[in-house]
């Protein structure tokens, strides 16, 4: 990673913050005006809280310290009725992080240590891998997802199902809500999605990255020829030059290949790419990490592409998905 991009994202985390927490002191500052005698309620309780702890230094001083907790109380319940009795939410004088897991600082401190937040991980992916690959994103959504452009009409002979492709998309899209559901879950496998372009695999993906991303979770786009090709790159670049993909690769929440199948293989690339297959699939340690692939190759067509060893990857760890139909970005 480069520093000057992470030095660039701290600022903006500064930024943010400070600007957080003015936005809650003129909050404070409008409502007092308006209602003096919520200052006065909270100049108590401030004052509560330092006679709250002088007495925890004491001994002998239990109710005394029972006293001053009942008057704490009782004026936080007098600031909560005169809020409610204003229809003002009882958070509303609280600064409002844009993450309130790291208060956007972009590092959780526990236990003396730092690590960096889920937040700033994905920005850096954003900017480091994403954003070449990722176009609209944000419109992709499941509110979005049209399935009247599938056609309803089963056509066993044209699509070898006896299903429609709208049945056939709406279970798929039922498989992939059940597979957000469960993310966390060890035993929910990954996911193929196989099939023809314009039959909404990538669009689908999209509705799943958008909401991992809502639920915390850090996640990398990558076509399998470009992150091939980035993680050979990075094995015969000078150490000052790497940029750690493959560490990456291997440890983000929710890993999308796309394009499988459309790489140039050699022996180095299909090395790398087993690496990252096998390796998430084994190195948990107890936290739930994810894939999705998505190929125009049906099962045969990997079987053909990739030896048995990655093959029975994909058998044994994931679910796989046909998608089939007419290309829909005609009918748009």
């Amino acid at each position: 990673m480069n520093n000057s991009i992470l030095n660039d994202l701290l600022k903006q985390y500064d930024q943010k913050r400070l600007n957080n927490i003015r936005d809650a002191e003129n909050r404070k500052k409008e409502l007092y005006l308006s209602n003096p005698k919520l200052q006065d309620i909270d100049n108590k309780l401030s004052n509560l809280s330092i006679n709250t702890a002088k007495e925890i230094l004491k001994s002998n001083s239990k109710n005394s310290l029972e006293n001053l907790k009942k008057e704490i109380a009782d004026l936080k319940m007098e600031k909560l009725n005169i809020l409610k009795s204003l229809n003002i939410p009882e958070d509303y004088l609280s600064v409002k992080y844009n993450c309130k897991i790291c208060n956007d600082t972009g590092y959780i401190f526990e236990n003396g240590k730092s690590t960096m937040c889920n937040c700033l991980k994905q920005k850096i992916y954003n900017l480091e891998y994403n954003q070449k690959n990722i176009n609209n994103i944000d419109n992709q959504t499941f509110d979005n997802f049209n399935i009247t452009l599938f056609s309803d009409s089963p056509n066993e002979k044209k699509y070898d199902s006896s299903i429609s492709p709208r049945e056939n998309i709406i279970g798929i899209k039922e498989a992939a809500e059940n597979f957000i559901s469960n993310f966390d879950n060890l035993e929910t496998k990954n996911l193929i999605f196989s099939g023809g372009t314009g039959l909404g695999k990538t669009y689908l993906s999209n509705c799943i990255i958008n909401e991992l991303l809502k639920k915390g979770k850090t996640v990398m786009y990558q076509t399998a020829p470009v992150m091939l090709d980035n993680l050979i790159s990075d094995l015969f670049a000078k150490p000052e030059n790497q940029t750690k993909i493959s560490n990456n690769l291997l440890t983000v929440d929710l890993l999308v290949i796309d394009d499988l199948g459309t790489e140039t293989l050699n022996s180095m690339k299909f090395t790398e790419l087993y690496k990252i297959i096998n390796t998430r699939l084994l190195n948990q340690n107890g936290k739930s990490i994810k894939t999705i692939i998505s190929t125009n190759l049906d099962l045969k067509g990997l079987f053909n592409t990739y030896d048995e060893r990655l093959v029975s990857r994909f058998v044994g760890y994931y679910d796989i998905y046909r998608f089939y139909g007419d290309d829909i970005r005609l009918k748009k």
